[in-house]
């Protein structure tokens, strides 16, 4: 088996591969992509930061202030950012009890509904962490550490990676009832 044959037989069948959708849906996966790859650097950073942090505060005696807010916004960042690439590949932890008693037919409903009311929902998130990321902006809030990192930094992270998830299930929820890969 090629393994261009794997990676279709393990994507799910809901995301669109034909007409616009699935030209929208090779953008977003181009973006998602970048973001994964993002995401993984941010997490092993965040690793070396706090390592650092434990070996600088508890072997080598030195004060330190700024590795948790660092190890924080990146591990918000990379959260975010690869939560889209993540649904699109159906591996965010799910009971998947139904899937296994309903019919096919049944359970593409399903899926497909619960699609729509997570996608009204990180939709909802996005627009309200763009409007802290306005106010972030508009005010030069920064956190309350010595450090001082400016909040539009976790914001903008917050919103893109939420505004994609959202994009992400709205594809799905179109294409779902059509199918998709197969």
């Amino acid at each position: 088996m090629s393994h261009d044959a794997i990676l279709d037989a393990a994507a799910p069948a809901d995301v669109p591969t034909q007409g616009v959708l699935g030209a929208v849906q090779r953008v977003l996966d181009a973006v998602n992509g970048l973001m994964a790859v993002l995401s993984s650097l941010a997490l092993g950073i965040a690793g070396c930061v706090l390592t650092w942090e434990v070996v600088g505060r508890y072997f080598l005696e030195i004060a330190s202030d700024w590795q948790d807010e660092l190890s924080t916004f990146l591990l918000i960042g990379a959260t975010f950012a690869s939560a889209a690439w993540t649904q699109a590949r159906r591996g965010h932890v799910a009971i998947d009890a139904l899937a296994h008693v309903l019919p096919p037919r049944v359970d593409r409903v399903r899926r497909v509904l619960a699609d729509a009311c997570a996608c009204v929902f990180c939709a909802y998130f996005a627009l309200k962490c763009g409007q802290l990321l306005l106010e972030a902006i508009a005010d030069g809030q920064t956190t309350p550490s010595a450090w001082g990192p400016p909040l539009w930094i976790p914001y903008s992270c917050m919103t893109a990676g939420m505004a994609l998830l959202a994009v992400q299930q709205l594809l799905q929820v179109l294409a779902g009832p059509r199918g998709g890969r197969a």
